[in-house]
């Protein structure tokens, strides 16, 4: 008779895994404590190094520890959760001077930074091509990919998509855009947003996002497709939002139709 999952033991690697979490979560091992060595820890359980290193790898894949070169493993300081919701875009908040992603880190007491390591002429993505109303097979958008930082600690990536008839020669192209940022600048060109449509999911990282957002192994992300719509009701500009999902919220708060 084949045994159920209740009554399966746990491999060792995970048994000392949730002993540790349980201490964790209790407080029994704060933030910014130091793990016992794999030495140590092996000799408390009853069982080799190797368990051991396991239970650690298991604890860091959940973003409870980070390990410190030289140093050793300690309890992961809990972090702050970014929310971006349905206001980002509201006057009011424009009218502070900062940006959606600078406001948010100016409520949480940190240092926002963005780069914008490329900007080019492309032809799009098939679901962007379908958003923005322009061709696939041409070279008819401009992409800004942005990267964010907050502290210096990457939290989310920003490709947007511009018609290219629109941006070219214009501040778009260039990596300051000037007051009020591209929404300014594509209000100049006649697009005021009075509509947004935000598509929603949930997947894991490419390599490269991985890489960029330095992710811990098993962590997903947020990937929000942005359209923007102008008074005319025509799209404008179309933006692939992709945020660490341990580090992001979004909240969305709406009227509700009658």
């Amino acid at each position: 008779m084949t045994p159920s999952a209740s009554s399966t033991p746990q491999p060792p690697s995970r048994r000392i895994a949730e002993d540790l979490r349980r201490q964790i979560e209790a407080g029994e091992l704060r933030s910014g404590d130091k793990l016992r060595s794999e030495r140590a820890l092996a000799e408390e359980y009853g069982t080799a190094r190797n368990t051991a290193r396991e239970a650690i790898r298991l604890l860091a894949e959940q973003g409870l520890v980070t390990a410190k070169h030289g140093k050793g493993v300690f309890v992961r300081e809990p972090q702050k959760l970014f929310r971006f919701g349905s206001d980002r875009y509201s006057v009011k908040n424009r009218e502070t001077g900062l940006t959606p992603f600078r406001l948010e880190c100016k409520r949480q007491g940190k240092v926002a930074r963005i780069d914008v390591p490329s900007i080019a002429r492309e032809r799009p993505p098939a679901d962007v091509a379908e958003r923005l109303q322009v061709p696939q097979d041409e070279e008819s958008v401009v992409h800004r990919e942005n990267h964010y930082f907050a502290d210096d600690e990457p939290v989310q990536i920003v490709s947007t998509y511009l018609r290219w008839e629109e941006a070219q020669g214009t501040l778009l192209m260039q990596t300051k855009t000037g007051k009020d940022g591209i929404y300014g600048r594509l209000e100049d060109l006649g697009h005021l947003m009075t509509q947004v449509r935000d598509e929603i999911s949930a997947r894991m990282p490419t390599p490269t996002e991985a890489a960029t957002l330095d992710l811990l192994p098993g962590v997903p992300v947020l990937e929000v497709l942005h359209t923007s719509l102008d008074q005319d009701g025509v799209p404008f500009e179309v933006s692939r939002y992709v945020h660490r999902a341990d580090r992001t919220g979004l909240l969305y708060e709406l009227p509700v139709e009658r």
